[in-house]
């Protein structure tokens, strides 16, 4: 490893070999080969004057390809496409001729991509898949475990901590049917020639506007593709990559949420993320247990969502049939939202399989601010005792404030219950039942276990062995 020069610390600290494998130029360039051959291949099968030899002769170098030859042709002819086809040719002396025959150079730039695109989509499916399965483990277990909810940052109605999770579970389910619905609606660029036209490819087959379709159609399906885009300029629509970079964005936006969260609870010593037993959390302060897992997956999902606005920019200024701002632009969005979303989904698996929760300081908190949230319950309470609701209402209302006054201005515990205690008024009413945690959660575990049934189950059961095969295990 050279460490004179820039690494992309996507690759080196945070994506994984799988997905950085996926847009490595070996496969690149070996795909573009496989489309030669798949080319050459119909071309053969369908009577233009190539040979079956030929085709073998292209299909025995697929995957030896002399970089070092490549390069020294694209300083030479300034075009990486016509690199390539001069170094295949240089191994297939007697197919050369024939390699990229009537094509344009995004036959194998654009193909490829839509490739590495539908893979890279695949990985992402199986890692949301996988982290939704460790969320549902994690909101199973703790689906009745009351705890205080938010809105507005500021207390509210208790909420479970299992069902807290549920919500970003269900973010990630949402993203994962975005993620397949892409996945389901990608399409093969095809055999479209230098404008879109074919006219290339209908001059080689003498006008024979069938043989044409049947290219393309056999193309396509030795690629893994059952349909093409139905019409082109010289390039697949960047529309496309806009959807696709929009469905990221939003797995990169669920990520966020999540980390977010769990990042305030953990200040909160609400729950806790995993910490490994020599991890250093500050290079200063020794004590510190700080939340470098869901800060990360922060960073690299508003990373990945900023280059959502990038595709749809880079869709907006294709002009006619195509401009080449694109190119360079895309080399680095496509692969780096795709690495970004799958480095954030890595640590969302490690966090969810590993989460600690802290049962106590979540009672004591919840236990703080429950007083004032019963007082709704009390006050019915104290009528169905035969009390006057307009007169028990004030009584709470100022023994709520005198309550909240020794809270904020002194630091002191909440005493709204000993003061409801002490008050005649409320001396029939059960204040220790109507306190119980249990009676403000709602349906918070009935939904838990509906979700897991109805939403993560058929989840679990698509994605049953991608789930058992991830590890969650964070490079750096």
């Amino acid at each position: 490893m050279s460490h004179d020069r820039y690494d992309n610390p996507l690759i080196e600290r945070y994506a994984s070999a799988e997905m950085s494998r996926l847009w490595s130029p070996q496969f690149k360039h070996s795909t573009w080969r496989r489309l030669w051959v798949a080319l050459a291949e119909a071309q053969h099968e369908l009577g233009l004057p190539v040979s079956a030899a030929q085709v073998e002769e292209l299909r025995a170098h697929v995957e030896t390809i002399d970089f070092e030859a490549a390069a020294r042709y694209e300083r030479q002819l300034r075009h990486d496409v016509m690199a390539h086809v001069h170094a295949f040719r240089d191994q297939c002396p007697s197919a050369g001729g024939i390699i990229h025959l009537g094509a344009t150079s995004c036959f194998v730039t654009d193909n490829t991509e839509l490739i590495q695109i539908r893979g890279s989509l695949q990985f992402v499916a199986e890692r949301l898949a996988a982290v939704i399965d460790r969320l549902a483990h994690f909101a199973e277990k703790h689906r009745d475990l009351p705890c205080l909810a938010f809105t507005h940052l500021q207390p509210a109605q208790p909420t479970t901590v299992g069902k807290r999770a549920t919500l970003w579970c269900y973010d990630l389910v949402l993203d994962l049917e975005e993620v397949e619905s892409r996945l389901a609606r990608l399409r093969f660029r095809g055999v479209k020639g230098t404008t879109g036209t074919q006219a290339s490819f209908l001059d080689l087959f003498d006008g024979d506007h069938q043989k044409v379709e049947e290219l393309e159609r056999r193309v396509a399906e030795k690629m893994g593709f059952a349909e093409c885009y139905a019409v082109t300029g010289q390039t697949y629509p960047r529309k496309l990559d806009a959807q696709v970079l929009a469905a990221l964005s939003g797995v990169g936006q669920s990520c966020h949420k999540a980390g977010s969260d769990l990042r305030i609870l953990q200040s909160l010593k609400e729950l806790e993320e995993p910490f490994e037993e020599q991890q250093i959390g500050s290079s200063a302060m020794a004590y510190k247990r700080n939340p470098m897992r869901a800060e990360r997956m922060c960073a690299l999902s508003r990373f990945a969502i900023s280059l959502a606005s990038n595709a749809d920019a880079t869709a907006a200024v294709q002009w006619m049939e195509r401009t080449l701002d694109d190119s360079a632009n895309r080399r680095l969005s496509l692969p780096q939202a795709f690495l970004a979303v799958d480095a954030a989904l890595i640590l969302y698996a490690n966090i969810a399989a590993g989460l600690v929760v802290y049962p106590r300081v979540i009672e004591r908190r919840l236990a703080e601010e429950l007083p004032f949230m019963a007082t709704e319950s009390i006050l019915m309470a104290g009528v169905r005792a035969g009390g006057d609701r307009q007169e028990l209402h004030e009584r709470i209302r100022v023994h709520s404030q005198a309550a909240a006054r020794e809270v904020k201005e002194h630091g002191r515990p909440n005493d709204l219950l000993e003061r409801l205690r002490s008050d005649p008024a409320f001396a029939a009413v059960d204040l220790t039942q109507a306190l119980s945690p249990a009676r403000y959660i709602g349906r918070a575990p009935e939904q838990v276990d509906a979700f897991l049934r109805d939403v993560v189950q058929p989840i679990r059961e698509r994605y049953a062995a991608a789930i058992q095969a991830s590890t969650g295990d964070v490079r750096v």
